[in-house]
């Protein structure tokens, strides 16, 4: 992907919110910040903390990466908490 294509993408997303859906088929649209869990102990953050997540980033690659603290950490490393 080069970076006339990454720009096209990247029209069509915010790093104020996501969608995820729901264990029941249900779409949701979070807002930053939203509240995820950490599943493995990764940088200052440590398993099983609660934490918000400040912003919604992708990498050149489309990966996702949360702003956590003020650090970027991909997605895979949290499970959102949705009330």
């Amino acid at each position: 992907m080069d970076k006339q294509d990454l720009a096209f993408q990247l029209n069509y997303s915010s790093s104020q919110w996501l969608y995820v859906v729901t264990w029941n088929n249900i779409l949701k649209q979070l807002f930053c910040p939203f509240k995820v869990i950490v599943l493995s102990q990764i940088g200052t953050l440590n398993k099983g903390q609660i934490v918000w997540v400040e912003a919604v980033k992708v990498t050149i690659e489309l990966k996702t990466v949360f702003i956590v603290k003020q650090q970027a950490y991909y997605y895979y490393h949290f499970d959102i908490l949705i009330d």
